[in-house]
């Protein structure tokens, strides 16, 4: 037997996030952090949402029987935080297959910067898409598809019923272009027009009948909204949203 539903959810708002957001309103070209990507910890509003996370949980507990974590440390405290004192139910398991993407030489940088210090990226970027565009030193879309196909073959048959997923935006979206599943195109268009908002819920069921899955809910934040808590849109990293 094989998990039947999958809850995904976003890591909190980060202190990069921040950062990001404004270094792009700004028009700054590097984003202003010296804190290593895997080191960067939650936000005081990203810990509001965790503990806000922990409504949903609570409702949701005996549903899931195994939770994957993102090793980065905003995923991981979103997810304890969540749970707090509840962490004898279900298995935690901490997987790097499920970190985020890397940029390589264009980590830290604004849209304005990647068209300013690396051009040539930029228009490599254009011409191969967000889907195939690989940084040097970084990943692409279908790099980080490649891993979590493994991360799906090796966890999913091992474990039966509920799955819980703690990580980042691209995994998010990449794990519904793997199971629902999509096109390159229909992905695109899908995250063009969607935001994977922080500590918000992503259902997927599996199907009695033909095994596929089914997208119940996209996004949801009904938790923070119950618990007061904000509800933040930081879009992720500038390379996979619209020109």
């Amino acid at each position: 037997m094989a998990v039947t539903d999958l809850w995904l959810v976003r890591h909190g708002e980060s202190v990069a996030n921040i950062a990001a957001t404004r270094a792009e309103r700004e028009g700054l070209e590097r984003i202003p952090i010296d804190i290593r990507d895997a080191d960067v910890p939650l936000s005081p509003t990203g810990r509001e949402q965790a503990q806000a996370l922990s409504t949903w949980w609570a409702a949701n507990r005996d549903a899931v029987d195994v939770c994957w974590v993102s090793p980065y440390r905003r995923a991981r405290e979103t997810l304890a935080i969540a749970r707090g004192d509840d962490d004898d139910h279900a298995a935690a398991i901490v997987d790097e297959r499920l970190r985020d993407r890397e940029l390589g030489i264009l980590d830290l940088l604004t849209r304005r910067g990647v068209e300013h210090l690396h051009p040539e990226e930029a228009d490599r970027r254009r011409h191969l898409g967000k889907f195939y565009h690989r940084p040097p030193g970084g990943e692409s879309w279908a790099d980080v598809a490649l891993r979590l196909r493994s991360f799906l073959r090796d966890e999913l048959p091992r474990c039966e019923g509920g799955g819980l997923i703690v990580a980042h935006d691209a995994v998010v979206m990449i794990l519904l272009y793997l199971l629902l599943p999509l096109e390159e195109a229909e992905l695109l268009d899908f995250a063009a027009s969607h935001t994977v908002l922080n500590a918000s819920v992503t259902q997927l069921t599996r199907d009695d009948e033909s095994g596929g899955w089914r997208l119940a809910e996209f996004a949801g934040v009904g938790h923070l909204q119950v618990e007061g808590a904000p509800v933040t849109v930081h879009p992720g990293n500038p390379d996979v949203e619209p020109e």
